[in-house]
C-alpha cells in the first residue's frame, strides 16, 4: 500500500472512531412536540443539514398549531390579531435570521431562514418583515381563525380584558379594558412583574440539531403570549435568549415566560457554561437558577445539547417539563421528563 493509501486508511479509521464516540446526528425539542422532532430526524437521518432539520421540524408545529402557542390561529393579541416570532441560528458561521411581530405569514421559521440566507441583516420585524416575506415568495393570508377570534371575544367581552399586561395606567387595568392613559403623578407605581404561564398559555417550540458533519443549528417559533400588547416581542426570536448555537460547544433553546427570560439570555449562558466544562444538565440548571434568583415565581425551561451529542435540560415553576430526543441510539423518539425546581 502506498503512502496515500495508508493516509486514507488512517483517516477512515479516525472518522469511524469519532462517529462511534459521538451521539450524532441528533435533535432535541422542547415540550412533547414529537411530530416536529420526527420530521427533523428524518432530515438528519437522510443526510440533511441541521439548519434544514430545524426549519422543517419547526414548520410542522406551525402547521399543526402545537398547543395553540405555535403558528397561526393562536394567542391573539390585545387587538385580536395573531403575530409570529421565530429565530434560526447557524452554529458554524454564527449567523442568525429572525423575525418578530410577523403579520399574515404562516411559516415564520422559514421567513427567518430567508433572512439568514438572503440578507446581510439578522432581524426583521412587523409589517416590513411581511413585505420582505412576500418579496421572497411567501403567501400573505390572515392568521386569525374562528378559534382565536372566539378566544379574543371571550377575553374582551366576558372577562373585561383580564388578564392583560398593563401597569400604572388608567382606567384600572385589573378591572377594565382600554384605551389606557399613563399616570403622570402616581406615587405608588406597581411593580413590573409577569403573568403566570404554562404550556397552553404561552410556549415556544425550541429545537437544537446536530447533523452528520457536526454542524449545529438552533431555532424557535411561537405566536407569543395571549392578549399581549400589540408590538410585543418575547424571548423566542432574541439570539442567546430563545436559542443559541456554536459548533465549538453546542446549542440550547429556552421556553416559558419570555418577558422575564429574555433579560437573562439563558440559551447563551447555557452554552457558555458548557464551554467552561459543565454538563448540559448542569449548564441548563445554572441558567434557570440565575433567573429564579430574581424571579422565583417564573415558569420556564432550557434544553441543552453538546457538540458530542450529550443532552440535558432544567426547568422551574412547573412540576415536570417534557422534551423530545431523537438520535441514532434509538429506533424512535424518546420523551424525557425533567423534575423542576
Amino acid at each position: 500500500m502506498n503512502q496515500i493509501g495508508i493516509f486514507l486508511t488512517y483517516v477512515l479509521v479516525y472518522l469511524t472512531n469519532v462517529c462511534s464516540e459521538t451521539n450524532i446526528p441528533i435533535v432535541i425539542t422542547t415540550w412533547s412536540f414529537t411530530n416536529s422532532t420526527v420530521k427533523a430526524w428524518e432530515v438528519l437521518n437522510n443526510g440533511g443539514t441541521a439548519l434544514d432539520a430545524v426549519e422543517q421540524g419547526a414548520s410542522v408545529c406551525e402547521d399543526q398549531q402545537c398547543d395553540g402557542t405555535v403558528g397561526y390561529g393562536g394567542s391573539p393579541d390585545e387587538n385580536g390579531e395573531t403575530t409570529l416570532d421565530a429565530l434560526i441560528m447557524n452554529g458554524r458561521t454564527m449567523n442568525i435570521g429572525a423575525v418578530g411581530g410577523l403579520r399574515r405569514i404562516k411559516h415564520a421559521i422559514s421567513v427567518a431562514r430567508h433572512v439568514l440566507d438572503h440578507t446581510k441583516h439578522s432581524f426583521l420585524v412587523g409589517e416590513l418583515a411581511t413585505q420582505f416575506a412576500v418579496e421572497m415568495g411567501f403567501q400573505e393570508e390572515s392568521l386569525t381563525t374562528s378559534v382565536s377570534k372566539k378566544l379574543w371575544m371571550k377575553w374582551h367581552n366576558e372577562h373585561h380584558c383580564q388578564p392583560n399586561f398593563w401597569l400604572n395606567v388608567s382606567p384600572d387595568p385589573t378591572r377594565n379594558c382600554g384605551p389606557y392613559q399613563k399616570h403622570e403623578y402616581s406615587q405608588h407605581l406597581l411593580k413590573k412583574s409577569h403573568l403566570n404561564v404554562d404550556r397552553f398559555n404561552h410556549d415556544t417550540i425550541g429545537m437544537v440539531a446536530i447533523d452528520q458533519h457536526g454542524d449545529i443549528a438552533a431555532g424557535t417559533s411561537t405566536n407569543g403570549a395571549k392578549y399581549k400588547i400589540p408590538g410585543r416581542i418575547g424571548d423566542s426570536p432574541i439570539p442567546g435568549s430563545g436559542a443559541y448555537a456554536d459548533n465549538d460547544v453546542g446549542g440550547a433553546a429556552a421556553t416559558g415566560d419570555g418577558d422575564v427570560m429574555l433579560r437573562f439570555l439563558p440559551s447563551f449562558l447555557t452554552v457558555e457554561e458548557m464551554r467552561r466544562g459543565s454538563s448540559p444538565t448542569d449548564a441548563a440548571k445554572t441558567a434557570v437558577a440565575r433567573i429564579a434568583s430574581h424571579y422565583p415565581d417564573f415558569m420556564g425551561a432550557v434544553v441543552a445539547l453538546k457538540n458530542d451529542g450529550e443532552y440535558g435540560a432544567a426547568c422551574h415553576g412547573i412540576n415536570t417539563f417534557p422534551y423530545v430526543v431523537y438520535d441514532k441510539k434509538h429506533s424512535s423518539y424518546q420523551i424525557v421528563n425533567v423534575s423542576c425546581s
